[in-house]
């Protein structure tokens, strides 16, 4: 017999690190091959052993059938329903059930080996559309965008379940940690830095993956989900492995204001707004407990102030570490008992089928939290269509194999690759590229003709992938090319042979950056420059060249550039963050301007120097009694190479301030409460949602396309307040975007709708959100409005 065994240690993830340790005995055992296209499902109307069971009748509401089901299994069968893996309940007609699957930017295959998958590419349908790394759709900044993406990935993660290839419909994504310090090995897999943005991300992605409406999350379908999409990490993790501390025993000290205001707004609009079916929470402790063992975190906050419906998993072998890693648990019954009390349902891991019982018998578990879980697990099965008889003849029962990897897809994946790259710097209009008069071309670099690299982490299979290199040489016949560097490493460059080619081609393109090697799950960047020798294979190469080179980057994280953002030779520079399947052609386009460059940064690129900073140190806010900078646009006072929201175009834009239908607020008139008191401030919470949406008012922006090209433009808006902010509060604040599209000369309006309570509010130190009087101003470009809050 052939047999595995799974390191416990390295199968952890979210992620994509797996390593297996393999053992032999000498028997083998024939392989048995699962037929094509057998969905798993229950209540087959056929079988009258199991159509007459209350669980599968339809009529009743999923909460009587769970709890009918959970009330007829044994206390074993109970336990084997805790873990990822779920295994069949023949005598119920239950089949097996895989809870882990992946769909960050494209449904994807976890594992191999023994490893479990839901998703397997190994029938009719053999790869899914790869859309741009999470980083780089966020530069959008188009939440209708962020919407199809998510519309897309659930539909062909459905087609691939009803093609007889998937074992489960639940997909651990999206990652919605914010991506507080730059060397983030996993900050790719995010939409960037700012709490509302990220926010914004989770409702939009999680809408569309679940079948639910762009503007209502409860508008469609009902309980039904197309997939279920699954909110992670809850909470404050971004960190994976640093200077010896890494994420399974890191403690985060976090402040109760940087968790109201940075760290926990994505989660609540994930499960408010977005009505998320999963929650993901993380490895790590926070102020001392584990996240998957806090009850206030997971039921007190989760279910009861945000009303999540839904299941909560723990990242894979979270359960275990709290015991074997961390000692906050004396035992495993112990770390069982503490993570089901707490309001978590299943554990990615073993963790719980191997100690749950004996925690039971010794009485540190009551049977009831068990059966909680299971109500939890079962109830989002059901929602997915998997008791309801045969999927085929159900919602969703027609999406198949000609729905994966479709033309429009593929086009969706282009368009997101085309809106997010950054255009940073573009000296005399050095791009675009002359169609016509580029005779000759140099494509330069380790990341020109590497596809894999477009595709980033938690990556599938992508219907198609073009290189850089393969593009471009598409506009122009004479395209040479040279790597540079055999690896982005960049050792031992072949700075002579690149020059040489250089020397000769009328203009050069270089693409460097980083890879997986260099950022990724449980690798943190050491440092914020480019790798190895790259710098001075981009400088030597720029200073050979007939003309100023364009320099691509290819990268998830910031790289502090500054040599090439002042050096004349350097004219242009792309950052096209991890484009996807389709990113080799949006690069070409936009070279040789086919496409008008308009995606903005959704963080701030920092200097080298910033790595002097602990990335442990949790802390938003600046101390300048110890020179602690403080993070992100938000709070950060330091030297930045490039700002969050910066990104240039082909053509010029210019913004007016058309109206703002309140420029005075009163807080007493938005008081809850009948007195003839001034006050200096309002508690949101004690507002009430009712008053909080008779304070919203509106600002008219117009918005003019001032160039001769047609582009699509993403317009911030950021509030500030007036004179210096005080200590604790924001620099300035994104409070809403829309993306235009505008042709030459064109002119659109712009309508955002604020919320005081949303968008004028801050978080004191006890965490409350609290309106305060003062000025304020509306901020888009150079453009400003008056406001004034009084009491």
């Amino acid at each position: 017999m052939f047999t595995t065994t799974i390191s416990s240690r390295h199968r952890r993830r979210g992620g994509a690190l797996l390593i297996l340790i393999w053992t032999t005995t000498l028997t083998l055992l024939p392989v048995a091959v699962e037929p094509k296209s057998i969905r798993p499902f229950s209540c087959d109307q056929s079988n009258p052993s199991t159509k007459s069971l209350p669980f599968c009748k339809l009529k009743l509401p999923i909460g009587i059938r769970a709890r009918d089901l959970v009330s007829r299994l044994t206390l074993d069968e109970k336990v084997a329903q805790l873990v990822n893996t779920a295994v069949a309940v023949p005598r119920l007609g239950i089949p097996g059930y895989e809870w882990w699957s992946e769909a960050l930017h494209g449904v994807a295959e976890v594992g191999g080996g023994e490893v479990p998958q839901g998703i397997r590419f190994n029938g009719t349908v053999h790869s899914a559309t790869s859309f741009p790394q999470v980083i780089l759709t966020a530069a959008t900044f188009d939440r209708r965008l962020w919407y199809s993406i998510g519309q897309a990935i659930g539909k062909e993660a459905r087609g691939v379940y009803n093609e007889g290839q998937a074992k489960g419909m639940t997909f651990w994504a999206p990652n919605i940690n914010i991506f507080r310090d730059p060397r983030w090995g996993r900050g790719q897999e995010t939409p960037g830095e700012d709490p509302l943005m990220t926010a914004k991300y989770a409702v939009s992605y999680v809408r569309g993956i679940q079948g639910h409406s762009f503007q209502d999350a409860g508008a469609d379908n009902g309980d039904h989900l197309q997939a279920s999409a699954c909110c992670k990490h809850f909470t404050a993790y971004d960190l994976d492995n640093w200077n010896g501390v890494n994420r399974f025993t890191f403690n985060a000290i976090v402040s109760k204001q940087d968790m109201a205001d940075t760290y926990q707004p994505p989660f609540q609009s994930c499960v408010e707004k977005g009505r998320a079916s999963g929650i993901m929470c993380a490895y790590n402790r926070v102020n001392g407990v584990p996240n998957c063992a806090d009850y206030n975190l997971l039921t007190k906050l989760a279910r009861g102030q945000w009303g999540f419906q839904g299941y909560i998993t723990s990242d894979c072998d979270a359960v275990s570490i709290m015991h074997d890693d961390q000692g906050y648990a004396k035992s495993p019954e112990d770390a069982v008992a503490d993570v089901l009390k707490a309001g978590m349902d299943v554990n990615c891991g073993s963790y719980l089928k191997n100690h749950t019982k004996s925690a039971v018998e010794q009485k540190k578990l009551p049977i009831s939290e068990i059966d909680r879980a299971l109500h939890n697990l079962f109830s989002v099965r059901m929602r997915l269509g998997l008791f309801n008889g045969d999927p085929s003849r159900l919602l969703y029962g027609n999406i198949g194999a000609s729905q994966v990897c479709t033309k429009e897809h593929q086009r969706l994946a282009l368009e997101a690759a085309r809106d997010g790259i950054v255009l940073l710097k573009n000296s005399n209009g050095l791009l675009p590229l002359s169609k016509t008069k580029t005779m000759s071309l140099a494509v330069l670099g380790p990341n020109a003709d590497a596809p894999k690299t477009l595709l980033g982490n938690y990556e599938g299979p992508p219907c198609n992938s073009i290189s850089p290199l393969q593009s471009l040489k598409g506009y122009v016949k004479s395209t040479v090319y040279h790597p540079g560097c055999d690896f982005v490493n960049c050792s031992d460059p072949d700075i002579a042979g690149a020059i040489e080619i250089a020397r000769k081609a009328d203009y050069v393109v270089l693409v460097m950056g980083l890879d997986q090697t260099q950022e990724r799950e449980e690798r943190d960047r050491d440092d914020l420059v480019l790798p190895g020798k790259q710098q001075s294979l981009i400088q030597s190469v720029a200073k050979a060249a007939k003309h100023p080179v364009v320099l691509v980057l290819l990268c998830g994280g910031p790289v502090d550039v500054s040599f090439a953002k002042k050096d004349p030779k350097i004219g242009s520079i792309l950052w096209a963050g991890y484009p996807g399947e389709a990113g080799g052609i949006a690069l070409a386009e936009i070279i040789f301007g086919d496409h008008n460059p308009g995606g903005r940064l959704p963080l701030t690129w920092y200097p080298k120097d910033f790595v002097r900073v602990a990335m442990t140190d949790m802390r938003m806010r600046p101390d300048p009694s110890s020179g602690y900078p403080g993070r992100t646009y938000r709070f950060y006072r330091g030297r930045k190479v490039f700002e969050f929201g910066h990104g240039i175009s082909y053509t010029n834009y210019s913004y007016k301030f058309v109206s703002v239908t309140q420029s005075k607020l009163y807080l007493n008139r938005m008081s809850p409460h009948d007195s003839d008191r001034s006050t200096r401030y309002l508690s949101v919470s004690d507002m009430g949602t009712e008053l909080c949406e008779k304070a919203r008012f509106s600002a008219l922006v117009g918005v003019e396309n001032r160039g001769a090209m047609e582009g699509k433009h993403p317009v911030l808006l950021f509030v500030r307040e007036g004179g210096t902010p005080r200590k604790g509060k924001a620099i300035k604040q994104l409070v809403g975007f829309e993306s235009v599209r505008l042709k030459a000369g064109e002119r659109a309006e712009i309508e955002f709708e604020l919320n005081p309570c949303e968008h004028l509010s801050r978080a004191n130190e006890d965490g409350l959100m609290v309106i305060e009087e003062g000025p304020r101003f509306l901020m888009v470009g150079d453009e400003e409005w008056p406001l004034t809050i009084e009491a």
